[in-house]
Parts: C-alpha cells; sequence; structure tokens
C-alpha cells in the first residue's frame, strides 16, 4: 500500500512543494507562455505529474497510471457527458431557426442599445453559461451585440466583463459539483458558499457593462434598470443555491433578472437611448458582422460546438408581430423544459430519491485500497461514483429529447447534432480528461497536500489570497471547473493546516476563478475571433484586466472578512 508523505524530497516542505509544483508550472508556462493548445499542455503536464509521484513522491508506476485513468474518468462522467448534453440542447434550437426567433425577441423588451447589452450579454448570457460554459456564451452573445450595433472591440470587451457571475454554477453547476467529487465534501454545501459571495459581484456587473457601452452617461441614464437586473439576479443565485438547486441557479437567475427587467421597462424608460443608438453607429459604421463588413471567422464558435449566423444589419429590428405569441413562447421553451425536469429531479423527494438510488459506488480497479491518506488512513477518492440517471448530463440528455418531440425535429436530425457535437468537442473532450488526470495524480501521490500544507503557513492570512488562486488557475485554463480539479484539494488542505474553513476556501477558488474567466487566453480567443479581431487578444487583455483585478481584490477582502468577522453571513 502506498501512503504519501508531506516532505519527501530531502526532507525539506518547501523543496518538497516546489518539485510538487512543477506539473502545475508545466501548464501555466505551456499554456500562458508557449500559447500551446490545452490539450496538449494538458497531457504534458499530466506526464510530468506521473514522473514527480514516481521519481519525487515514490509512487508505484501502476499506483499513477490507474489515478490517471481514474481521473479521466471523472473528466469523461459527469463533466464531458455535461458539456456534451447541453451544447445538443442548444443546437435543436439552431437547426430549427428558434434561436434566431429568441434573439428578435430582446428587441420587443428595450430599444436602448444599452439596455439590450444588459440583456444579451449578462441576461442570456447566464443563460447560456448556465446550460453550456466553455466558451459559448461570449462566442453567441458577442455576435449577438454587434447585431444591435456595438463595435467589435466594444462588444469583446462587454461580453467578456459579462461573463463572470454566472460561471461558478455554469453548465449545471460543474464547477461546483467537481469542487465537491475531489474534496468529497457535499457540493450543494459548497454552492451555498459560493451563493454567498458571487451574488455582491451580479450585483454590480449589470452596471459596469453599461459603463462599458456608454461611459458614464450610461451609468448616470441607465442605472435604475441595471441595478433591478443585478440586485434581482444576486437574490435569485442566492436564493437558489442556498435553498433550491445548485444545478439550476444560474437558469433561474438569469430568467429572473430578465423578467424583472422586462417589468421594470413598463415602469421606467432611460433617457438617451435615440443618442446613444446614433453616436454607436457612427462609431460603428461598417456592418455589424464584423469589421469593414467581414463575417467572423467560425474557428472558436465551432471549437465548443456552436453555429452563429450574426444579423445582416445592426439598426433592422423585427416587427412585433413577427415574434407575438406561440412564436415567442417556442423560443423560450428549451429553457422552460430544462427548468421544469431539474425541478421535478432535484425538488419533488421521490424522484430525487429513486434517482439517487440508482448511483453506482465502483471501486478503481486495481486502486482501490492501495492508497493511503498522509494521516495513514485507507483514501475514499479511489471509488469512482457513477451517477448514470441522476447526471445532470442525463437530465439534460431527457430536456433534449422533450425539445425534440415539441419542435417535431425528426430523430435522424437529433443524432446528426448529438454525432456533430461530439466530434466538435473532441479536442475539449481531451483537454478535460487530462487536466482531471493530473489533478487525480496529484491528489492521490501527495503532490496537492504538500504545497498545500507549505502555503498553509501563511496562517490566516491565507484566506485573503485564496481567491487568487482560482482566478489564476482560470485564468490559465479558461475553465472554473478545471481551475476547482487543480485546486480545490488544495484548498482543503490549506484550510485545515491554518485552522479555517474548508468549504469557505473551496469556494472562494470557485468565485476567485469566475474572474480569471475573462482574462483567460481561450475566452479572449473566442471572443476576439467571434467578433472578427483575431490577432488583438492583447488589446482586449489590456480592456478587460483592470475589471477582473479590481473585483478580485473585492473579492478577496469579502473572504478574508467572512473568514473572521463577517462569518455569520455563512451558512
Amino acid at each position: 500500500m502506498y501512503q504519501p508523505h508531506l516532505s519527501p524530497v530531502a526532507g525539506s516542505l518547501a523543496l518538497s512543494a516546489l518539485v510538487a509544483a512543477l506539473p502545475l508550472l508545466t501548464l501555466f508556462v505551456l499554456l500562458g507562455g508557449a500559447r500551446l493548445r490545452a490539450h496538449w499542455a494538458g497531457l504534458a503536464s499530466l506526464a510530468v505529474a506521473v514522473v514527480v509521484a514516481v521519481a519525487g513522491y515514490h509512487m508505484p508506476a501502476r499506483l499513477a497510471l490507474l489515478s490517471a485513468g481514474e481521473g479521466a474518468g471523472f473528466g469523461l462522467f459527469p463533466i464531458v457527458w455535461i458539456l456534451v448534453t447541453a451544447i445538443w440542447l442548444y443546437q435543436l434550437t439552431v437547426v430549427t431557426g428558434r434561436f434566431e426567433d429568441l434573439r428578435q425577441a430582446f428587441h420587443l423588451i428595450s430599444d436602448d442599445p444599452r439596455v439590450q447589452a444588459v440583456i444579451i450579454a449578462f441576461c442570456f448570457g447566464g443563460l447560456l453559461e448556465a446550460l453550456a460554459g466553455f466558451g459559448a456564451p461570449v462566442a453567441i452573445t458577442g455576435v449577438m451585440l454587434m447585431a444591435v450595433g456595438l463595435a467589435p472591440f466594444r462588444a469583446a470587451v462587454t461580453v467578456l466583463v459579462a461573463n463572470t457571475a454566472p460561471v461558478a454554477f455554469g453548465a449545471i453547476g460543474i464547477p461546483i459539483i467537481t469542487a465537491g467529487g475531489l474534496t468529497k465534501i457535499p457540493y450543494t454545501e459548497i454552492g451555498a458558499y459560493v451563493g454567498r459571495q458571487t451574488p455582491l459581484l451580479a450585483l454590480f456587473v449589470p452596471l459596469l457593462l453599461v459603463a462599458l457601452v456608454d461611459g458614464r452617461r450610461g451609468v448616470r441614464q441607465t442605472w435604475p434598470v441595471a441595478l433591478v437586473c443585478g440586485a434581482v439576479f444576486a437574490l435569485a443565485q442566492f436564493t437558489s443555491s442556498n435553498f433550491l438547486s445548485v444545478e439550476l441557479t444560474d437558469i433561474i437567475a438569469s430568467l429572473a433578472a430578465l423578467a424583472a427587467v422586462v417589468v421594470f421597462l413598463r415602469l421606467w424608460q432611460p433617457r438617451g437611448g435615440e443618442q446613444a443608438r446614433a453616436e454607436l453607429s457612427a462609431a460603428h459604421p461598417q456592418a455589424p458582422d464584423g469589421p469593414a463588413g467581414s463575417a467572423p471567422a467560425p474557428g472558436p464558435a465551432a471549437a465548443v460546438g456552436i453555429r452563429t449566423r450574426p444579423a445582416a444589419s445592426g439598426t433592422t429590428q423585427a416587427p412585433r408581430e413577427a415574434i407575438a405569441g406561440p412564436r415567442l413562447f417556442m423560443a423560450f421553451l428549451p429553457y422552460l423544459v430544462v427548468i421544469a425536469v431539474f425541478s421535478v429531479a432535484n425538488l419533488v423527494k421521490p424522484v430525487e430519491q429513486a434517482l439517487a438510488a440508482t448511483t453506482a459506488d465502483i471501486p478503481w480497479p486495481g486502486l482501490d485500497g492501495q492508497v493511503l491518506t498522509v494521516a495513514g488512513k485507507v483514501s475514499s477518492t479511489t471509488v469512482y461514483h457513477l451517477s448514470w440517471l441522476s447526471s445532470p448530463g442525463t437530465l439534460l440528455l431527457l430536456s433534449g429529447l422533450l425539445v425534440t418531440a415539441a419542435y417535431r425535429i425528426s430523430p435522424a436530425t437529433a443524432a446528426r447534432e448529438f454525432g456533430a457535437t461530439l466530434v466538435k468537442l473532441r479536442w475539449a473532450v481531451l483537454t478535460i480528461a487530462a487536466v482531471l488526470a493530473l489533478a487525480y495524480v496529484m491528489n492521490l501521490s501527495g503532490q496537492t497536500i504538500t504545497i498545500g500544507s507549505w502555503i498553509a503557513g501563511t496562517g490566516a492570512a491565507f484566506a485573503f489570497l485564496s481567491p487568487v488562486l482560482g482566478w489564476l488557475g482560470t485564468a490559465v485554463t479558461g475553465s472554473d471547473t478545471s481551475a476547482n480539479a487543480l485546486f480545490a484539494t488544495l484548498q482543503q488542505t490549506a484550510a485545515a493546516k491554518a485552522g479555517l474553513s474548508p468549504t469557505l476556501l473551496v469556494a472562494a477558488n470557485t468565485s476567485g476563478g469566475v474572474l480569471g474567466k475573462m482574462i483567460s487566453p481561450q475566452n479572449l480567443t473566442i471572443a476576439a475571433t467571434a467578433v472578427g479581431l483575431a490577432g488583438r487578444e492583447s488589446d482586449l487583455l489590456r480592456g478587460a484586466v483592470r475589471w477582473s483585478l479590481g473585483l478580485l481584490l473585492a473579492l478577496c477582502a469579502l473572504v478574508y472578512l467572512q473568514s473572521g468577522v463577517l462569518a455569520g453571513m455563512l451558512p
């Protein structure tokens, strides 16, 4: 049996932590410096982790490889399964033309481009993040903002900043589910803590968006509707994550915020909408489908399994009659179906218990019972939990089948779209599997606990620094899920050593990750290429980084206070 040691390299904790950090440093350098594609960087870092485990930590090579196998299995199911079914569901709306109806429906809410930016980038972008994530919201909403008249650069920065608060609960809660699976802390508990951090960010994001679109004038003229949107989203995110469903949190919050904006605009209208639209059009005279009328390149959109078609004109608006009544209902139908299916599965106790009863606990062959913790206890991480029926991915598959029937899509078309989604996501699948395999090797060999023990030497100050790890992980990998895969167990270890709440710091890792999303090379590339600015990622980085760092500083202060004087605001 293998038992890891905290200081296997020359008996020095600091030196051992440096060696243990080599896989992470490899990942960061290859992604951030060498700009290697994510799947190759993930595989290279996995190889380094195995070498460190065997040569540095004296873990048998067989156990190191089996650890990687279990991690890859967890990456494929449930994480990849959720991603594939979520994007497939979205594709069904594209092939039927219902997505175009949804895009036109936004014009019925407001003609003010600043309000439309909030609706599209924040509310609808949050809904896309809830269902798909992994770059899809940035690609889709970036094109849609250009369709309502925003210049490419302004549209790209706006959607990057908007793609923050919803990220923690994105793709039906994948980041939080991943953190729970790795740390064995119930993911519902982690979600409740995150739900008392990210809503405070969400409260201010719509105000930032109108500032990005129209500067101080935009804030001065539209702050009431922006504040209503942010407040309702924040309240719904808190309520759902703590009392309803972690998986449904962003769906509920996005739709609630959208409904609140619709109702509020019936009672109050901002001034200056016509002037703002005229000035934005004057600043962006070219066709809204790309610079100088060129269509945006499809690369990143295809990479995340989506197809987008920009409108032919940024000023043309669909007639109200064109999408009234049944067509409007059918445009929103997929999201209503998802809410209904997940509500029954998570809120109706008999159904929830029946689904949970189908979970199979599988001792990983050759690994289970062969690895001990540092404390000398048999590790429970080597038991793979196959929640095949209760998985969010399976529930999304059911939702997709219901939508297929409602939209009268032929089985052949639905199957073809599913197959096409699998093909388009093949590199994303490899990346996720590699990163999760890396996380399992580092965790079971003891590399993670060594790093955590060394960092914990900062004591209570680590509570302030905790979100920075999640921010860094997401900034490099482009995924809050990957950041949790890398650092959730490390946060748990450091918290235990420093006498802090492990759940608080794991949640802080997740919340910090949402602010790294807007500056990740993956997201910057998707945004730049979607709006026709390929090659200007560095410009977008400069446009978004100050917002990322400013919000990160505020979050660090919040987590530090929650670890002490504001502990009463936690569950």
